[in-house]
């Protein structure tokens, strides 16, 4: 098995995962930060084998229906609301035949709008003049092992700013787009900004939704995250993304807060 990747692949559709996607609440599932970036990974693959009509991926919704073993797994791939100018795209990840995880993207049409675009956050402080924290001290498992986090000050309960990069390939043999290595480290955001201790309290998140307002680059992943607990077991991640230059969008985590 190759080590430095997350994923090895079996066919076109099919995946095994490496023991760096291994999960923090279980090590023996997967996370869901690498799978969501492969979800990503085979929806371009997909769209690889058309004509480019110019459309980009502007959101992207993930669905956890089951748990997330770590073992093979095969994405499916169809197009639910065809269009010249806005697309429906949806993936199925399945698991002995079993769905675990139904994602959609909604696909927009790309048109010049620099001259009024604004309204974002401010950028970030950049990854290279922060120091590393080393998450291994409080989440288990090979993939929260695998990243490198910088935050920009002492995490806090409940709220964190930090970069997430990896210098391992999402899958063995092939590249991957800047937006499926980006989305790959976005679901780490559940796991910075702890409220509760993990081994006296779960909250794991059922979702994750990912709205961009422009497209990432670069390798690191920027996280500027709020955890919020609610008084009946439901909660919420609230995070605002960035790449070094500047903030590209939000994403959304909805938590079900247990105690251990």
């Amino acid at each position: 098995m190759n080590t430095g990747s997350y994923y090895e692949p079996i066919d076109e559709r099919r995946y095994k995962p490496t023991l760096h996607a291994g999960g923090a609440w279980d090590t023996d599932e997967m996370h869901f930060s690498p799978l969501g970036g492969l979800i990503v990974h085979a929806i371009d693959r997909y769209l690889a084998d058309r004509p480019d009509n110019g459309l980009v991926m502007s959101r992207i919704s993930f669905d956890i229906l089951g748990r997330l073993a770590l073992d093979e797994c095969e994405i499916r791939v169809e197009t639910i609301r065809p269009g010249r100018t806005i697309e429906l795209i949806e993936a199925v990840v399945l698991m002995a035949d079993r769905p675990v995880v139904r994602a959609r993207a909604w696909l927009l049409t790309s048109v010049d709008t620099g001259a009024v675009a604004g309204g974002g956050a401010d950028r970030l402080t950049p990854p290279d003049e922060l120091a590393p924290w080393h998450m291994a001290s409080l989440w288990p498992g090979g993939y929260i092992a695998s990243v490198e986090a910088r935050p920009l000050a002492p995490p806090q309960p409940g709220r964190t700013t930090a970069w997430i990069s990896t210098s391992l390939d999402l899958v063995a043999g092939q590249t991957a787009s800047p937006l499926a290595s980006f989305v790959a480290l976005v679901d780490t955001a559940n796991g910075i900004a702890v409220r509760q201790s993990p081994t006296e309290w779960m909250f794991p998140n059922v979702d994750l939704t990912v709205h961009l307002h422009r497209q990432p680059a670069g390798r690191w992943t920027g996280l500027d995250t709020t955890v919020t607990f609610g008084p009946t077991g439901q909660g919420i991640t609230s995070t605002v993304l960035h790449d070094v230059n500047g903030p590209v969008g939000h994403a959304q985590q909805m938590l079900t807060v247990r105690p251990l």
